[in-house]
Formats: C-alpha cells, sequence, structure tokens
C-alpha cells in the first residue's frame, strides 16, 4: 500500500460563529405543528375538516394529538374535544358527539391527523387549538397550533323554476312529464344565497332511475355548471354536449335552465338540482360550504316504437289491366306533429304472389315530402300523396298483369338530433295487402325459317318470321326481335344469344350487332310477319338464330305494358362457299404440290451430281 496522505484541517472559527451555527442547528430541529390558515368559515348543518401535523419533533414516529376548542365567550377557557392517546379526554359538551362519531380524529399517518365534525353547530364556533404532547429531550419550537373557525347559518336555496318543466304534466308534486321521444326535454331550477361572505354557487342536474333511492351513488349527473362556471357534463351526456344536443344556461341571478334535445328512451327517469356553494380559503383553494338538492319532475319518454303504427285499405283487390290501382295507408298513434322534433317518411311495397319478404319499393315520400319511385317503376304514372294529416294514397293510373302481388306500407319515424341531422327512431309495416290484376290472356306463336334454305358466301340471307296471336285486348300491338347463338368448336356457346335487329311495337327498328359485322335490314313485310336480312353473308354469320315477337298494350296513360312473348324454333345460318371455289382450292392445292415436289426432285440430281464430281 502508498503512504497516506496527510490532511490539512481547515482553521477554528471565531467563537461568535460557533454560537450562532449551533443556534441555528438547534432551531432546525425544534418542533412545529401546522394547521390551516383561518378563519375559515363553514355552515351550520354540513361538515368541516380541519388537519393538523407535526415537524420537527423527536421521539416515536407515531406522535399523539389533542384538540381543543376556545368559544367566542370564553376565549381564555379551553375545551377538549377529542384526542389520539386518551379515550377519556372528551368534555361533557363534546362526548355524546363523539362517542356516536359525529366528531372524531383521524389520523392520517404517524404524524399527521384530521379533526373531523359531521353537522357542525352554531357553537362551534372558535379557536380551534391542535396540541401534540411532548417526546423532545428539550422544549424547543410551538407544540401546538390554533385556527379560527367561524360558522354561518345556511342560507342555500334550491327549487324546481315556476313554472313547470314544459309538456304534458299532472298535477302532482314532484310532478310528472311526459314527452315524445325526439322532442325537447326542458327543466328550471332557482338556486340562491344570502351568505354575507363571497361565495360561488356550483349548480348541476341529476338523473335517477324510477322509483329508485337518491344518493350520490344513484343520481347520475347529466350537466352543471361548476363555481368558475364552466359547463360540463357527465360521461354518458358529453358527446350530446359536445354536439349541442345538451344546454344549460342561466337566465337571471338564481335561475338556471336545461334543455335535452331529442330525447331518448334512457331519459326516462327522477330528474335533480343540486346546488353546492363554495368559499375561498385563505390559502387559495375552494371549499364547498354547503349543498342542497330538490326534485324537479319525474319524466317518462314515450318511444315511437311504441306508437307507430300502419294500417292500409280498402282491403284485397281485383282489377282489370288497365284500370286504375288505389291504396291508402294510415299512420296513427301517440306522435309528435312532423317538424322541428320529429319526421316521417311512408312509402309502399310490393312482393309477387309467393314471393318471400316484404318486396320492392314502388314509390315513397321522404321526411321532406318529395315522392320518387321505385326501380323497375320510372316512367309509369304512379302517384304517392299525403291526402289527411297521417294517410298516404299510393295511385296506379293503369294496372298491368305484373302489378299484382301483395302490398304492404312501410311508415318510418325520425327524430331530429343536432342541427338538421335525423336518427331513425322506429319503423313499422302493415298487414300485406292482397291485389289482383286479371291477366290479358294474349297468346303467341312464332315461326321462323330461311328463305331459299340454302344461302352462300356473299348472299343475303333472309330470314322470315309469322306470328299468330289468340286473345288479347283491341289494339294489341306486335314487336319482334331476332337473336342469335355462335357455334363454339362445333357447339352452341354457353353466352347468352346476341340481339341482331328488331322492330318495335311502335314500328321503330331497332338494331344489334351482326356477328360478320356487315350491314343488316330489320322490316315489317305484312300485319304479323318479319324479316331479317343479312347482306353479304360470311363465314362469320354461321349460327343458330330465333324470332322472339312480343304482344303490347298502350293504356289511357300512354304507358306500355308486354302482355305476352314467345319464341321460335331456332334456324340454322351455314354460309355454304360456291361451286367455283371448291374447285379453285384443288387447283391451287395441286398447283403448290407439284412446285414442292418438282423442286425436292430438282435439288436431288444435283446434289448426286456434285458428289461424283468430287470423286473425280
Amino acid at each position: 500500500m502508498g503512504a497516506l496522505r496527510p490532511t490539512l484541517l481547515p482553521p477554528s472559527p471565531p467563537p461568535l460563529l460557533l454560537l450562532l451555527l449551533l443556534m441555528l442547528g438547534m432551531g432546525c430541529w425544534a418542533r412545529e405543528v401546522l394547521v390551516p390558515e383561518g378563519p375559515l368559515y363553514r355552515v351550520t348543518g354540513t361538515a368541516v375538516s380541519i388537519s393538523c401535523n407535526v415537524t420537527g419533533y423527536e421521539g416515536p414516529a407515531q406522535q399523539n394529538f389533542e384538540w381543543f376548542l376556545y368559544r367566542p365567550e370564553a376565549p381564555d377557557t379551553a375545551l377538549g374535544i377529542v384526542s389520539t392517546k386518551d379515550t377519556q379526554f372528551s368534555y361533557a359538551i363534546f362526548k355524546s358527539r363523539v362517542v356516536a362519531g359525529e366528531v372524531q380524529v383521524q389520523r392520517l399517518q404517524g404524524d399527521a391527523v384530521v379533526l373531523k365534525i359531521a353537522r357542525l353547530q352554531a357553537q362551534d364556533a372558535g379557536i380551534y387549538e391542535c396540541h401534540t404532547p411532548s417526546t423532545d429531550t428539550r422544549y424547543l419550537g410551538s407544540y401546538s397550533g390554533k385556527v379560527e373557525l367561524r360558522v354561518l347559518p345556511d342560507a342555500l336555496q334550491v327549487s324546481a323554476a315556476p313554472p313547470g318543466p314544459r309538456g304534458r304534466q299532472a298535477p302532482t308534486s314532484p310532478p310528472r312529464l311526459m314527452v315524445h321521444e325526439g322532442q325537447e326535454l326542458a327543466l328550471g331550477c332557482l338556486a340562491r344565497t344570502s351568505t354575507q361572505k363571497h361565495t360561488h354557487l356550483a349548480v348541476s342536474f341529476g338523473r335517477s332511475v324510477p322509483e329508485a333511492p337518491v344518493g350520490r351513488a344513484t343520481l347520475q349527473e347529466v350537466v352543471g355548471i361548476r363555481s368558475d362556471l364552466a359547463v360540463e357534463a357527465g360521461a354518458p351526456y358529453a358527446e350530446r354536449l359536445a354536439a349541442g344536443e345538451l344546454r344549460l344556461g342561466k337566465e337571471g341571478t338564481d335561475r338556471y335552465r336545461m334543455v335535452v334535445g331529442g330525447a331518448q328512451a334512457g331519459d326516462a327517469g327522477t330528474y335533480h338540482c343540486t346546488a353546492a356553494e363554495w368559499i375561498q380559503d385563505p390559502d387559495g383553494s375552494w371549499a364547498q360550504i354547503a349543498e342542497k338538492r330538490a326534485v324537479l319532475a319525474h319524466v317518462d319518454v314515450q318511444t315511437l316504437s311504441s306508437q307507430l303504427a300502419v294500417t292500409v285499405g280498402p282491403g284485397e283487390r281485383r282489377i282489370g289491366p288497365g284500370e286504375p290501382l288505389e291504396l291508402l295507408c294510415n299512420v296513427s298513434g301517440a306522435l309528435p306533429p312532423a317538424g322541428r322534433h320529429a319526421a316521417y317518411s311512408v312509402g309502399w311495397e310490393m312482393a309477387p304472389a309467393g314471393a318471400p319478404g316484404p318486396g320492392r319499393l314502388v314509390a315513397q315520400l321522404d321526411t321532406e315530402g318529395v315522392g320518387s319511385l321505385g326501380p323497375g317503376y320510372e316512367g309509369r304514372h304512379i302517384a304517392m300523396e299525403k291526402v289527411a294529416s297521417r294517410t298516404y294514397r299510393l295511385r296506379l293510373e293503369a294496372a298491368r298483369p305484373g302489378d299484382a302481388g301483395t302490398y304492404r306500407c312501410l311508415a318510418k319515424a325520425y327524430v331530429r338530433g343536432s342541427g338538421t341531422r335525423l336518427r331513425e327512431a322506429a319503423s313499422a309495416r302493415s298487414r300485406p295487402l292482397p291485389v289482383h290484376v286479371r291477366e290479358e290472356g294474349v297468346v303467341l306463336e312464332a315461326v321462323a325459317w330461311l328463305a331459299g334454305g340454302t344461302v352462300y358466301r356473299g348472299e343475303t340471307a333472309s330470314l322470315l318470321c309469322n306470328i299468330s296471336v289468340r286473345g288479347g285486348p283491341p289494339g294489341l300491338r306486335l314487336a319482334a326481335s331476332w337473336w342469335v347463338e355462335r357455334p363454339e368448336d362445333g357447339e352452341l356457346s354457353s353466352v347468352p344469344a346476341q340481339l341482331v335487329g328488331g322492330v318495335g311495337q311502335d314500328g321503330v327498328a331497332e338494331l344489334g350487332v351482326r356477328p360478320g359485322g356487315g350491314p343488316v335490314s330489320v322490316e315489317l313485310v305484312g300485319p304479323r310477319s318479319h324479316r331479317l336480312r343479312l347482306h353479304s353473308l360470311g363465314p362469320e354469320d354461321e349460327g343458330v338464330y330465333h324470332c322472339a315477337p312480343s304482344a303490347w298494350v298502350q293504356h289511357a296513360d300512354y304507358s306500355w305494358y308486354q302482355a305476352g312473348s314467345a319464341r321460335s324454333g331456332p334456324v340454322t345460318v351455314y354460309p355454304y362457299m360456291h361451286a367455283l371455289d371448291t374447285l379453285f382450292v384443288p387447283l391451287l392445292v395441286g398447283t403448290g404440290v407439284a412446285l414442292v415436289t418438282g423442286a425436292t426432285v430438282l435439288g436431288t440430281i444435283t446434289c448426286c451430281f456434285m458428289k461424283r464430281l468430287r470423286k473425280r
């Protein structure tokens, strides 16, 4: 090991400095008892908590505490309240309250306690002293702390604001209020205080489930104004407050009004108004010194789903084709009128006889009263209108056999949220209403053939279709269309038939796509005879063709509907080659073979001659 290094000692301080350091060191270890800065203001009948802790002590970590009261009328007389050490410490005036637990000292930790008085009385005002018996070796510092408590009379008042909440209410106390789903729920509360000190009021509205006991555990806060005038909502209502559906405002000096927009089923219950009075203590913190609660109303929310009902009439209908069809739908129930808070839409659905489900939409009126037709009904003369406050009529000017089926009326109820946002709250369908439309009894038959039986490439193929009709009303119109199926590898393709052309019931020709791409003509060559011509026939036009006639009826509203259809047998079109073409092909083939054979022989002779020439 190396040699130790000598230690240099600092010069000794002067005697006066040593005395000062000794005094400061002793002061750092002096006992100190700390209580809140006073005076404290509290209200009769409420609870108060006064803390006390000790520092700078010697001895055990768990210190004892004794509480005394000096009343204003006897400022020099200490009245023992309670002690952590002696259960018999309390004076007679406090004994019963200590035994009942109304007055108690609660230890927070070894050197800190809190004095709690559950219900303040006027005679509890005075100077409170927290004393700590000494455990120190020397008597240094402070062994008690004092704080003044002033007890104020209860001046807080809370009640339901007159007049009572808006809505239909029964003459009971507290009132019972009935609101419709989607309507506004408005409740008012009066809260005031005449406390002489400067205090702030916090007012909140809460809801409890019907018939439940009211308490902090069962009361769900809806919304409240805090002591700093901030508006906050309970967790289940925060989103509605942010969306503007929940509002709370102060009207005048002591009136508070809560409005819940778009009432929901979960808003039912008993509503309360709670007012809390706050005061600022000398240390800057805020303390609640009073709280009162008043019942405002028992609220029932009548849901739209429980009220919405739909009936239809006039009953089962049997009509002929072309006749008008009228159906009535009545929406009933204890429903709020359409307007600011509620909206309704009504529509008709139709399902063919025997088909499952409600079917497809025929027509409807939306929440703004604008009518629209369902898919497949465009272009028809169909009216959907409101003929009374809750009665709606569907009218088809000219019914068709395809309109036969089961009809149902569908009503939907909406409630308005924030702004113009709509939320569907209920829907109801009527019983099925059968509608029968008599068939026209049209029977069509079609016979098609290829004129001439055989057709060659480059020529024009003429396909004829004769149509026979049995039954049907006067003025029946016929239409015919031509279709082709193309063969692939000797078999008909699985691709659906392709429209080549046709003539409609109004005599207007419609051209499709010809397989060969050449010109096509379709024409009516007789009252019930149609012709398709394929000009400059090519091999691509090969296929199986058929004629598809249809019968059409025009009603008084000028709409057309198909009353019947048929399909002819297949007609095979095979473009043959001419005889000259069949001879020309072998000639070309023979010439080609001869040329190839000659070239082969010539090449062989030349090769042998060259081999012999090399040998020589």
